[in-house]
C-alpha cells in the first residue's frame, strides 16, 4: 500500500499538541486540532450568554491553543499564514472528521487509561490505512493498542518529538510488534523529506532512545554533586559548551525542561527497571523537595537557578537558600579553554587530576558505560544512540563519539582499574583489535556492529560536506573559501572563513568560481555547512582600514564586491544560493542576485548594516528593490514610490526574517525561490535547483535600466525619520544613515520615474557607504559591535 499525508488531525492542543499541529501547518499541511469539551463556563462566555453547548465554548481549549501560537516564544509558526491552515475542534462532536485524515497524532495526557479509551475510540472512526501514533514520551506503545482492530495496530507506532517541535531536530519513530515495516519506511521517509527531522528508529523500552541515556547521564550528574560538595553553578561551569553540550549545561536544562517534568519522565524509568539501574533513576530528596516547594525552574520563576534583577543566583543544596553563582576553578578548565578541538578539549579535562576532571571522568565513565549496555535493549546500534542524544539534547557529540575522543584503550583501563564493569560489547571491540567506534574507510565513516564495522547510513539527500571533501577532494581553495566538485556538472563554492565573514578572499574564489563554472559545469551553488551561512562583510578589516585612513584601499574593495555580486547576477551559468541559520547584511548580498536561492526553513536573512552605522555596500539596496519589483504580478501598474518605502523600512529598521517564509513575505525569496525544511538536505536541494534551471536552457538575465522615484521619492522617504528624530526615537546620526539610505534607494535627486543604470545606482551606494565608513560615530558602532556584540546608538 502507498501512503501519503496529505491532511492531519492532532488530538490534544497542549504546549506539545498546538506545537506539532504548528509545525504541520508550517509545512503547508491541514491540520486538525481536537481538545477535551469544557466542564464549565468561563466568565467571558458566560457575559456573552453563551452555553456549555455552544460550539465556541465546545472548541475552547483548541481554539485557545491557536491562537496563542502567535505569541509563543520562540515562535512555533515560521509564518501567521499557517494559522489559515489550522482548525479547532472537539474530542466529541469532531471524531467522525477523522475520516478525512491520513495522520493522526495524539497528544494527551501521559496517562495509559486514558490513551486507550481514545484510542478506542477514534478506532471507530479512522478510515482503514490511516496512520495513527502516540506522542508519548515513554510509555509502552504496545500497551496502548491491546484490543484494537488489526488495521488500527498495523498502522500505529510512537512518534516522539522533542519540544518545540519547529526547533528541535529529532523524532523518535517507536514500532510496535504489530506495526507493518512499510509504515515505518514511509514515516521514516516523511520525517526526513517534509517535517525536516533527524529520525531515530528506537525500541519500546521506557523512555526510549534519548531520555532513557540522558535522564540517566542528569541524575549521575546530579548525585555527583551531592556526593562530592560542588556547588550547581560549578557544575554548570564544566558540564555546558566546555564539552560540547548547549550552554544551559546541567540544571540550567533541568530549570527549563522542569523539576515536575524531568521527575515524570524519571519515574517512568524507575518504575520499568530493577536493580541498580532501578537506583539511578530514584531521583534524590533535593529534587523532590523543591518540586514540592513549587520551584519547578523556569516556568515558575525559580528553581536551580533564580534571578534577581539582573543578577543569577544558584541554590544552595544543603540549605536549600540562593547565593551567589560559582564557577569551577581548576588548572585543566584553563588548559581545555586554550586547546584547540572539541575531542582534544574533552581528552584534556577527563583525565585531568584536579576537581574538573575528577567530576566530569565520574560523569562520563559511568554515562558511556549505561550507553553500551542499552545498545541493542534500546535501539540497535551505536549510531542510533549517538544522533538521538546529539538531535535531542543538543550534544555536539553523541556518546560513542564522546568514547572514541577520549581514547576507548585507555578509558576502559581506567574503568577497569577503578572496578567498574565494562560491558562485553566493548570488550569484544578491543578484543579484535579495534580502537575505536568509528573508522573511515574508503572516504566512508563506519560504525562498529558488534563484529565489525559497517557503513554509517545516511539520507541520500544528505551531502556532509567536511566527508565528502575526504573522499573527492577540493578544485581549489584559499582562506576564506573552497570551490568543490559536487558532480553532476554542479560546482560548490564553500565558505570557510571566520564566521564565513566575506573578504576579499572570498571574492577572490567567487570570481574563479564563475570563470570555471562558466567554462566547465551545468552551474555552481553557493553554500556551507558552518553555524551560520555568513553574517555580512569583515567588519573588523572594514573599520581597520577606515580608522587608518586607507580609503583608496576601502573603495577597491567595495568595487570588487559589487562588481563579483553583478557576476553572480549575469553568470551564463545558473547559481544557486543556499542560505540558512544567519544570512545578514553581505550573506543576504551574496543570495539576492542569484538565479534561484534555495533557502533552509530557519533562515534569519536581512540587510542589517545601519546596526554598525553604514548602509549595504555590495549591490543590496538595488538587488532588494529588484526583488520586490520581480514580486509584483504581471501587467499590473507598479507603485514605485510604495516599492521604494519598503525597501527603505526594510534596511532603515534591519528587518531580519525568523524563517524562510517570513523571508519571502518580506520579499527576500520571491515565488521561484525554494524552501528546505531538512537543512540537512538544503545542499542537495541546491544542487537539483541547478540542474533543473540548466536542464531548461537557462540564460543569464539581460541587464536593463531600472526606474527611480529621485528627488520627490527622497523627500517622501525621509518624512518619517524626520518625524522619529523629533520625537526621540532616533539620533542625529540615525537620520544621518537614514538619508544616506534614502538617497541611494531614490537614485539620487533626478526626477521621478527617471531611468538609470545599475553602474549608476551602484556608484551611489559607494560613494554613501564610504562616507559612512569614514564618519567617527560610525566607527564607533562598528567597534562597539565588535567588543560587544551588539549595536550602539549615538
Amino acid at each position: 500500500m502507498s501512503y501519503k499525508i496529505q491532511k492531519a488531525a492532532v488530538l490534544g492542543s497542549g504546549v506539545m499538541g498546538s506545537g506539532i499541529a504548528a509545525h504541520l501547518a508550517n509545512i503547508g499541511i491541514p491540520t486538525l486540532l481536537l481538545d477535551i469539551v469544557p466542564s464549565e463556563l468561563t466568565k467571558e462566555e458566560q457575559a456573552k450568554g453563551l452555553s456549555l453547548e455552544h460550539p465556541i465554548v465546545r472548541n475552547r481549549f483548541a481554539s485557545n491553543a491557536i491562537q496563542k501560537l502567535v505569541k509563543h516564544k520562540p515562535a512555533p509558526l515560521t509564518s501567521k499564514k499557517s494559522l489559515a491552515l489550522l482548525t479547532a475542534g472537539n474530542l466529541e462532536d469532531d471524531l467522525e472528521k477523522l475520516k478525512e485524515v491520513d495522520w493522526i497524532i495524539e497528544v494527551v495526557v501521559e496517562n495509559l487509561n486514558i490513551k486507550k479509551e481514545l484510542f478506542s475510540r477514534v478506532d471507530s472512526f479512522r478510515k482503514p490505512g490511516t496512520i495513527i501514533s502516540s506522542n508519548t514520551s515513554g510509555i509502552s506503545v504496545n500497551s496502548m493498542v491491546e484490543g484494537r482492530s488489526e488495521d488500527f495496530q498495523q498502522h500505529f507506532l510512537g512518534t516522539h518529538f522533542f519540544n518545540p517541535p519547529r526547533y528541535l531536530k529529532l523524532l523518535e519513530l517507536i514500532p510496535t510488534e504489530k506495526t507493518l515495516p512499510e509504515v515505518v519506511t514511509f514515516m521514516k521517509n516523511f520525517a526526513e523529506d517534509n517535517l525536516g527531522k533527524g529520525v531515530v528508529v528506537g525500541k519500546d523500552t521506557p523512555n526510549f532512545v534519548a531520555n532513557r541515556i540522558g535522564t540517566y547521564g542528569l541524575l549521575v550528574t546530579l548525585r555527583e554533586m551531592l556526593g562530592r560538595g560542588y556547588s550547581v553553578g560549578e557544575v554548570d561551569s564544566v558540564t555546558g559548551t566546555l564539552i560540547g553540550r548547549p550552554k544551559s549545561a546541567t540544571f540550567r536544562t533541568l530549570d527549563v525542561v522542569g523539576l515536575d517534568t524531568f521527575l515524570h519522565v524519571a519515574k517512568t524509568a524507575y518504575d520499568q527497571t530493577a536493580g541498580d539501574e532501578q537506583k539511578i533513576f530514584d531521583t534524590p530528596e533535593l529534587m523532590k523537595k523543591m518540586v514540592d516547594n513549587g520551584w519547578l525552574g523556569a516556568k515558575s520563576g525559580q528553581g536551580f537557578f533564580v534571578k534577581k534583577g539582573k543578577e543569577i543566583f544558584e541554590i544552595d543544596p544543603a540549605t536549600l537558600q540562593y547565593g551567589p553563582m560559582k564557577k569551577l576553578q581548576a588548572p585543566s578548565v584553563e588548559m581545555a579553554k586554550q586547546t584547540k578541538g572539541l575531542s582534544n578539549k574533552v581528552k584534556t579535562l577527563v583525565y585531568a587530576n584536579d576537581r574538573a576532571g575528577e567530576l566530569l571522568w565520574n560523569v562520563f565513565a559511568p554515562t558511556l558505560i549505561y550507553s553500551a549496555e542499552m545498545t541493542g535493549i534500546i535501539a540497535d546500534n551505536i549510531v542510533e544512540i549517538d544522533r538521538a542524544m546529539k538531535w535531542g539534547f543538543g550534544w555536539s557529540q553523541g556518546p560513542f563519539e564522546m568514547w572514541d575522543a577520549i581514547g576507548v584503550k585507555q578509558s576502559v583501563e581506567k574503568m577497569e582499574s577503578e572496578g567498574r564493569t565494562i560491558p562485553g560489547f566493548v570488550k569484544e571491540l578491543l578484543s579484535q583489535g579495534y580502537d575505536s567506534f568509528y573508522q573511515e574507510q574508503d572516504g566512508d565513516l563506519t560504525f562498529y556492529d558488534g563484529t565489525g564495522y559497517t557503513k554509517v547510513p545516511v539520507n541520500s539527500k544528505e551531502i556532509n560536506l567536511k566527508q565528502y571533501k575526504k573522499k573527492h577532494g577540493v578544485l581549489k581553495s584559499n582562506a576564506g573559501a573552497s570551490l568543490i566538485d559536487l558532480g553532476d556538472g554542479v560546482a560548490l563554492l564553500e565558505f570557510h572563513s571566520k564566521s564565513n565573514a566575506i573578504g576579499l578572499d572570498i571574492v577572490q574564489m567567487l570570481n574563479f568560481a564563475i570563470d570555471e563554472v562558466e567554462a566547465k559545469f551545468k552551474g555552481l551553488v553557493i553554500g556551507n555547512q558552518g553555524k551560520n551561512f555568513c553574517v555580512g562583510a569583515n567588519l573588523g578589516m572594514i573599520l581597520m582600514e577606515a580608522q587608518d585612513d586607507n580609503f583608496f584601499e576601502l573603495d577597491f574593495v567595495i568595487r570588487s564586491f559589487q562588481k563579483v555580486m553583478r557576476r553572480v547576477k549575469y553568470s551564463k551559468k545558473p547559481i544557486v544560493a543556499a542560505p540558512f541559520n544567519m544570512a545578514l547584511g553581505g550573506g543576504a548580498e551574496v543570495c539576492l542576485p542569484a538565479a534561484h536561492i534555495q533557502a533552509s526553513g530557519e533562515t534569519y536573512m536581512g540587510l542589517v548594516e545601519v546596526g554598525v552605522g553604514l548602509i549595504p555596500g555590495g549591490g543590496g539596496n538595488l538587488a532588494l528593490y529588484e526583488k520586490f519589483l520581480k514580486g509584483l504580478p504581471h501587467g499590473v501598474e507598479i507603485d514605485y514610490q510604495g516599492i521604494a518605502n519598503k525597501v527603505f523600512e526594510t534596511i532603515a529598521l534591519a528587518k531580519v526574517s525568523t524563517s524562510g517564509e517570513e523571508a519571502r513575505e518580506n520579499n527576500f525569496l520571491d515565488f521561484a525561490d525554494g524552501i528546505s525544511v531538512n537543512p540537512d538536505h538544503l545542499i542537495y536541494d541546491a544542487k537539483q535547483a541547478v540542474l533543473a534551471l540548466a536542464d531548461a536552457g537557462y540564460t543569464a538575465p539581460v541587464p536593463q535600466k531600472v526606474k527611480v522615484v529621485g528627488a520627490p521619492g527622497y523627500a517622501t522617504l525621509l518624512i518619517g525619520a524626520q518625524g522619529m528624530l523629533q520625537s526621540g526615537y532616533i539620533s542625529e546620526h540615525d537620520l544621518k544613515i537614514a538619508k544616506k539610505l534614502a538617497y541611494v534607494i531614490a537614485g539620487g535627486l533626478v526626477p521621478y520615474g527617471t531611468e538609470v543604470t545599475e553602474d549608476y545606482l551602484l556608484n551611489l551606494e559607494r560613494e554613501a557607504f564610504l562616507q559612512l565608513v569614514a564618519d567617527p560615530k560610525s566607527q564607533a558602532r562598528m567597534q562597539h559591535m565588535l567588543v560587544k556584540g551588539k549595536p550602539l546608538r549615538n
